[in-house]
């Protein structure tokens, strides 16, 4: 642990201008303005309405913490101020055994490399601190620009696949993979610091 690190956070990994922490029950107000706007919902399943924001902060975010130590659903906030920006993940692709790496960001924190500076951050985590053999992330065909932040992490593309839970609607789906040796072996030099007793 850095022995900077502020003690008066609840975030638990910092990148360079970014940090994660778990969301709570006040950051409901967050999370359905997110996906209450179409252009970022878009590739998300879909606008929400409140009562299934609710829903999964509840079953989806917030129980799984308690499930699943270590892996869930994170806000993700500016470093610098802690300015809520959108959510990363790293968890399970629902009904499936894999664990994926995930983000979605509000509109005006799009074009600025967040979503690829903190992915390559729960990479790190996830291979390093969690001892994960591979991460996986799925993406709507149509979304290129998700897909190039995961090919820029160092994501492989294999395909597509569909999906057996109803959340994904039945859609084929952009595989992508990454496996620990893979990983070790390309992996760019990382500033991040984390508390991974906090995720």
């Amino acid at each position: 642990m850095n022995t900077a690190w502020p003690q008066d956070t609840h975030a638990w990994l910092r990148s360079a201008r970014l940090a994660l922490r778990r969301f709570t029950p006040a950051d409901f107000g967050f999370l359905h303005g997110l996906y209450a706007d179409p252009a970022v919902a878009r590739y998300l399943g879909g606008v929400k309405s409140r009562d299934e924001c609710e829903i999964m902060l509840r079953e989806r975010v917030l129980a799984y913490y308690d499930e699943y130590p270590g892996l869930g659903i994170w806000l993700t906030c500016m470093r610098d101020g802690g300015a809520a920006v959108g959510l990363h993940l790293l968890n399970h692709i629902r009904g499936e055994a894999h664990i994926q790496v995930g983000y979605a960001l509000a509109r005006p924190y799009w074009g600025h490399g967040y979503a690829t500076e903190m992915s390559r951050a729960l990479l790190h985590y996830g291979f390093s601190v969690r001892g994960l053999r591979q991460i996986t992330a799925i993406t709507d065909p149509d979304n290129s620009a998700s897909q190039q932040v995961l090919l820029k992490c160092g994501l492989h593309r294999r395909g597509e696949r569909v999906l057996a839970h109803p959340s994904y609607a039945g859609k084929p789906l952009a595989w992508f993979e990454l496996d620990a040796a893979d990983w070790a072996r390309a992996a760019p030099p990382l500033r991040a610091e984390m508390r991974s007793e906090l995720a």
